[in-house]
């Protein structure tokens, strides 16, 4: 008489085909979490830390591009609200919340209880396939997994309010997996109390409906969602975002025409940057077959057939300033392009939207006189530009040599009447530095000079080579003799070395600034230490007194 087979071995190994799936699939959409996090932290601490703060907006726009959320008052209608304003005490109670389930931590914690879930499904399904029982503490903390994310799905419907959070699909999908399981799960945690005594034989029913949480997997793709979304908001900062009709982008209408963002990323970039695809998506939504797009970097880029082929490309160094020429360009195709059509807007960006981009727009706000001053139109930008609902910290253009060049251009405007100045050719004879002392050997005989004009190196020095370094301990100054500097005009660029433990922020250097020399009065230029290319962030202050600064003085040819 023949055996009948056992089906137990086909179920166990059918169980541990599905498992081996669903943990690869997790892997597989997982593993870049880890590996990117290291980018995303240097991305964010790689944001500006100006401190420089403000109390005071410049009203240009009509405000209809101020970012808004929308918060339920009372539960007959949804009213539109910003950041900054508070409907009543119910509001500032959702603030509160969904700032905790929207943090970080929050997220991480998040996407471990699923790990952890599935450990338990592995220990249920496969190792105790043998026995019929399951022991209370995987039941518990099986429940206690489901019922925290069904109250995650719970506060995020208290915020956003029931009919504008089951709009979106996803929400809906994740919604409906989070309840199912914790059904499931509310099944087996009273099953040995109640519901053994009434059916028996519901144990081995009840074993392979285990499987069902399973899709509880799937609620890790909505987690990678929002994890994205919230690290894109921590390497933007405070920088306003639009945050409306289905975006949440690191993007700022400048003005009702102009709009500053981030660098538009693909790949593991898009992870904590702005989603390429999602960038076409809003200008093709918003604003279709009237945009054009300029991208200020020179370090990277992307195809064109992204946005139409309607990409203009300025190549300018990270932290560094565009020629006088290329913002007279720039200006110019601009206001030809707006020109055009009543409807037609730009689009400007650089890596994080800010520097470059910020240098660009306020040369062509001052073309366009819409501003007639260089301060006017820096202050505006910045206000556009930063969210003061989150922090306080300005997000204008920071670095010293930025400012000026969008100072020089603002001449440029005043006086030269959008024509370049004319040529000025001068050496330099020396440079002086004061209060010395505490940077670096305190001496100056370990520094180094580089000078750059035309993205070329045309002259460097050191103690040993084409310069005499002398330092005067009693007025704490540094003077350093150049012996062979070549004629120089146009934009300027002179960077310091030290071979000392002197921080070095941008460009690999100590300090290093730029000017124009067709700018230069008296053939002497004085920059103080707020003027200065790395010696202005507030972290390096304790290497530089407030009385640091370099003046340069100029032989003509």
């Amino acid at each position: 008489m023949g055996t009948r087979p056992s089906s137990g071995g086909g179920i166990r190994s059918r169980a541990n085909i599905l498992l081996f799936y669903v943990f690869f699939w997790t892997k597989t959409k997982t593993l870049s979490l880890a590996v990117l996090l290291g980018e995303v932290m240097d991305a964010s601490l790689g944001s500006s830390d100006n401190a420089d703060k403000r109390d005071n907006s410049v009203e240009l726009t009509s405000g209809a591009y101020d970012d808004t959320i929308y918060e339920s008052c009372d539960q007959s209608k949804v009213k539109k609200v910003t950041y900054a304003e508070s409907c009543n005490e119910s509001s500032k109670i959702k603030r509160i919340v969904y700032l905790i389930i929207s943090s970080f931590t929050f997220r991480i914690f998040a996407i471990l209880l699923i790990f952890l879930d599935m450990a338990l499904i592995i220990k249920d399904v496969i190792f105790l396939s043998g026995t019929t029982h399951i022991s209370l503490e995987s039941r518990s903390v099986s429940f206690v997994i489901a019922f925290f994310f069904f109250m995650d799905v719970s506060l995020r419907v208290f915020i956003e309010g029931i009919r504008p959070y089951f709009s979106d699909i996803f929400n809906s999908l994740d919604a409906a997996i989070i309840i199912v399981t914790l059904l499931v799960d509310i099944t087996y945690l009273l099953y040995d109390s109640i519901l053994a005594k009434i059916f028996p034989r519901l144990r081995i029913v009840l074993r392979p409906v285990r499987l069902v949480i399973l899709i509880r997997v799937f609620h890790l793709a909505y987690q990678k969602r929002h994890l994205e979304m919230l690290t894109r908001r921590m390497v933007s900062g405070n920088k306003r975002r639009y945050k409306k009709d289905g975006f949440d982008l690191d993007l700022t209408y400048v003005t009702e025409r102009i709009i500053a963002m981030s660098f538009p990323s693909s790949g593991k970039q898009s992870f904590y940057r702005n989603p390429i695809k999602e960038v076409v998506r809003f200008l093709d939504t918003k604003h279709p077959n009237h945009y054009q797009v300029y991208n200020l970097c020179s370090e990277r880029a992307y195809d064109p057939k992204y946005f139409h082929h309607r990409v203009h490309r300025y190549l300018i160094d990270d932290h560094n300033v565009p020629s006088l020429s290329e913002m007279l360009a720039f200006s110019m195709e601009v206001k030809e392009w707006m020109a055009q059509d009543k409807d037609n807007i730009i689009v400007v960006h650089c890596k994080g939207g800010k520097g470059r981009t910020g240098t660009m727009v306020c040369a062509y706000l001052l073309a366009s006189e819409i501003f007639a001053t260089a301060e006017d139109s820096l202050y505006y930008f910045g206000e556009r530009r930063t969210d003061k609902s989150t922090s306080s910290k300005f997000q204008g253009i920071e670095t010293p040599s930025q400012n000026r060049f969008v100072g020089y251009f603002a001449m440029v405007k005043n006086i030269y009447n959008l024509t370049l100045p004319p040529i000025k050719k001068l050496t330099i004879k020396k440079f002086v530095i004061y209060s010395i002392h505490g940077v670096g050997k305190g001496n100056g005989h370990d520094l180094k000079v580089q000078i750059i004009m035309q993205r070329k190196t045309v002259f460097f020095c050191s103690a040993s080579k084409n310069c005499r370094i002398f330092h005067d301990a009693e007025t704490d100054r540094v003077i350093i003799l150049l012996s062979k500097c070549p004629p120089l005009y146009d934009e300027v660029k002179v960077k310091f070395f030290s071979s000392s433990a002197l921080p070095k922020y941008y460009e690999n250097c100590a300090f290093f600034f730029w000017f124009h020399m067709s700018f230069i009065r008296n053939n002497r230029l004085y920059l103080s230490r707020s003027e200065l290319d790395n010696p202005h962030k507030i972290k390096a202050w304790k290497a530089y007194s407030p009385q640091f600064a370099v003046e340069v003085y100029f032989d003509d040819i």
